[in-house]
């Protein structure tokens, strides 16, 4: 591969951000006549997409060297100086590099960004976020397809009136008729006003009427049988447990009645 040295050379220092960068000791081995020594260089090190500069120091704008990260691999290696990690070639007369930080952490953050920095690693990252947003557009595709149910406590508010929540504070209008704050009165009693004088209860609805000879605030004939004594109380603040409690005295007219028809025709 044939790489213009001048473009190289200013990619290396232009104001493009660095992926990493810091210092490193580069080892470099000699021979000479059946002499080998190895020495380690501390370096400037600059990495920008696949391409590893070295520099012989910070504020140098030549770099010594590039070392291009494809068909390569980042591992620890085992070397007399610790912290030592190469980047090895697949091809068998590849030369190695082996590089030397000063901590474990420093270490530690080289291998992970040039791990990371090879095509052939992009390539991997792309095939798994593609297939991701694949799994996710068939998600979406099936629950645009699958009706919405409503959960079953939804259901049951809405078939069965009688079991949606009843709220704390009742509103000021229930039934058509306003609600009072004193609550539930017992017959023949009743609660003073402000002026320290006794209020009446509150009247019952027009659809009821009191029994002949029924004093004031006592019950009908139809309420007696429940054993209530006000159709608004805290256990009928709901128009169905009102319903309810009204429908208990039609169908003791009704019975009554039913029973006087029986009668005639004897």
């Amino acid at each position: 591969m044939k790489l213009n040295e001048r473009s190289v050379a200013h990619y290396a220092t232009c104001d493009s951000p660095a992926d990493h960068a810091g210092f490193l000791h580069k080892r470099v081995e000699r021979h000479h006549h059946h002499h080998h020594t190895t020495s380690y260089h501390r370096r400037w090190f600059i990495l920008k997409g696949n391409l590893l500069f070295y520099f012989e120091d910070r504020d140098s704008r030549d770099p010594l060297g590039l070392v291009v990260l494809e068909g390569c691999t980042v591992e620890l290696c085992e070397a007399a100086e610790e912290f030592a990690f190469a980047i090895r070639f697949d091809d068998a007369g590849a030369k190695a590099y082996v590089l030397v930080a000063d901590s474990q952490a420093t270490m530690e953050a080289w291998v992970k960004a040039l791990s990371r920095a090879s095509f052939d690693y992009m390539r991997l990252v792309v095939r798994e976020l593609e297939k991701q947003l694949e799994d996710a557009r068939k998600s979406l595709a099936a629950c645009r397809k699958s009706p919405r149910k409503l959960s079953s406590g939804r259901k049951r508010h809405l078939s069965n009136p009688a079991m949606a929540p009843v709220q704390e504070q009742p509103p000021i209008l229930e039934n058509g008729y306003s609600t009072w704050g004193c609550g539930y009165i017992p017959a023949g009693a009743s609660c003073s006003d402000h002026n320290g004088g006794c209020s009446k209860p509150p009247p019952l609805p027009p659809r009821r009427r009191l029994a002949a000879g029924s004093g004031c605030g006592a019950p009908a004939f139809g309420l007696a049988l429940t054993g209530q004594e006000s159709p608004v109380s805290p256990e009928t603040v709901c128009f169905s447990k009102l319903h309810n409690w009204y429908g208990q005295e039609i169908a003791e007219l009704r019975r009554e009645w039913m029973e006087s028809q029986r009668s005639k025709e004897l």
